[in-house]
């Protein structure tokens, strides 16, 4: 894997990278759409990113499978934070997204794997794929996200307090 010219993700070694890992999996669970979409993430390593969720029968549409809106939920967030897993100043923003649906998704666990392209600097491409409890795939999808002006450091559920870890 090839790092960002910008070199963000080198941060104080293996102990800086692991403390920015575990708060951005903070900032994902601290996210109010998460209370609607109760799911959690896990970044592995740089430039990658997993989201486990349960799909239940409240995300269905009137056809009896989940709605759009989950699919695009997992895959963007899972691409999003496999992004900005490489950079710790900056929040970053989706600036587009494609979706690509492969099959219709039921009750049941699925997994989002996002993995960062390429880019750097200040937008950046990752891709994401879904696959159901079975393992087959059923949706991926290619974003670019840029960076903002908003500090990591400014988000409460970024910053870890003294009573948490």
């Amino acid at each position: 894997m090839t790092l960002p010219e910008d070199g963000q993700a080198q941060e104080s070694g293996a102990v800086g990278e692991a403390a920015h890992f575990r708060a951005l999996e903070r900032l994902y669970a601290s996210a109010p759409i998460n209370r609607l979409f109760p799911s959690r993430l896990s970044v592995p390593r740089a430039g990658e990113a997993e989201i486990e969720f349960d799909v239940e029968e409240r995300f269905f549409h009137a056809a009896g499978a989940a709605h759009g809106t989950t699919y695009f939920k997992m895959l963007d967030d899972a691409a999003f934070y496999a992004a900005n897993s490489l950079v710790t100043d900056r929040f970053l923003l989706t600036t587009a997204f494609n979706l690509l649906f492969t099959r219709p998704l039921s009750v049941g666990p699925i997994t989002a794997f996002g993995r960062w392209l390429s880019g750097g600097r200040r937008v950046y491409v990752a891709e994401a794929r879904l696959l159901d409890g079975a393992g087959h795939e059923v949706g991926r999808g290619t974003g670019t996200f840029m960076r903002s002006a908003i500090p990591l450091a400014s988000l409460p559920g970024y910053v870890s307090s003294p009573d948490r870890s």
